[in-house]
């Protein structure tokens, strides 16, 4: 996944900058605009490139035998960010946005809590707009009802570390299936801090449980370490194109990945699918185990 250009937008005290800016919002949530006042002007913000910029380089699943071809269109993809206070959602978004591997990449500052960028996952371009306005105080609890109608995606955050966080992410997975009842929402349950062995309250286990019991994708991953952040935004990515996507197109896709899988992994899925067959127990088992795979549905 090729990161190709970021705009961060945050809030700014008009008393420090001479620009005033207000968020506009429509009923619809399908597209965020920001209103400038007509005399302010545009500045950009530059932060300096660390020696480590090829981590940002290295965000790419582009293949060179790639048989699917870059469509403009409906390639932009709102994925919001919900879950408890402190659980690292702002780490996971900063990541995204190159914050903690750069402090001189070219970002606009615009508004709040929202990153745009541009990025090529499996030789295809598509700009995410990343939504990091859960725990936004200042705009009082509407915000939270309007956050859970405008993604197209979800990534319910939970830290392996915090029990009750991850109570909350299961009551959260519920809000959503009321709110959107009739649409099928890609959703990745995040268990986040993964680096902090000593300390963890929910086991892998219990969270790819919740997962299946719930209807979605699970993964673990640690902002601190940067652990599985490129995969996490690579897989809700996929997720989106194989609900939007034409058939034939992700059918494309599918091939492209199994021709890139190795010959044991080809083996234990095979036989994973005869064993399911007859034993529920074990198709159970096995969903538990594929709920990490964020290539298919």
């Amino acid at each position: 996944m090729t990161l190709n250009n970021v705009t961060m937008r945050r809030a700014h005290n008009s008393s420090l900058h001479h620009q005033q800016q207000r968020w506009s919002i429509p009923a619809d949530g399908k597209n965020l605009l920001v209103q400038k006042d007509s005399n302010e002007y545009n500045p950009q913000k530059r932060y300096t490139i660390s020696p480590d910029e090829y981590y940002r380089r290295s965000w790419s699943s582009e293949s060179s035998d790639s048989v699917i071809s870059s469509e403009s269109g409906s390639n932009c993809y709102r994925v919001v960010l919900i879950g408890e206070h402190g659980v690292g959602k702002s780490s996971l978004a900063n990541i995204f946005a190159g914050v903690h591997d750069s402090i001189d990449s070219d970002c606009e500052v615009l508004g709040e809590d929202t990153y745009e960028r541009t990025l090529m996952v499996d030789g295809e371009s598509a700009m995410v707009i990343l939504l990091d306005m859960w725990d936004n105080k200042r705009e009082g609890e509407w915000i939270r009802d309007h956050c859970m109608q405008v993604g197209d995606a979800y990534l319910i955050v939970y830290s392996i570390t915090d029990r009750a966080s991850f109570e909350k992410a299961s009551e959260l997975r519920i809000q959503l299936r009321r709110a959107r009842q009739k649409e099928d929402i890609p959703i990745i349950l995040v268990g986040n801090k993964s680096d902090l062995v000593r300390c963890r309250e929910v086991s892998v286990a219990e969270g790819r449980a919740c997962a299946v019991v719930f209807d979605c994708k699970f993964i673990e991953t640690s902002a601190a370490v940067q652990h599985n952040v490129k995969e996490l935004f690579e897989g809700i990515v996929r997720q989106v194109r194989l609900r939007r996507d034409s058939k034939e197109k992700n059918e494309k896709r599918l091939a492209l990945q199994k021709r890139r899988e190795s010959i044991p992994k080809k083996a234990r899925r095979f036989w994973g699918k005869i064993v399911a067959k007859n034993n529920k127990n074990m198709a159970f088992k096995l969903k538990s185990k594929s709920c990490h795979d964020l290539s298919v549905l």
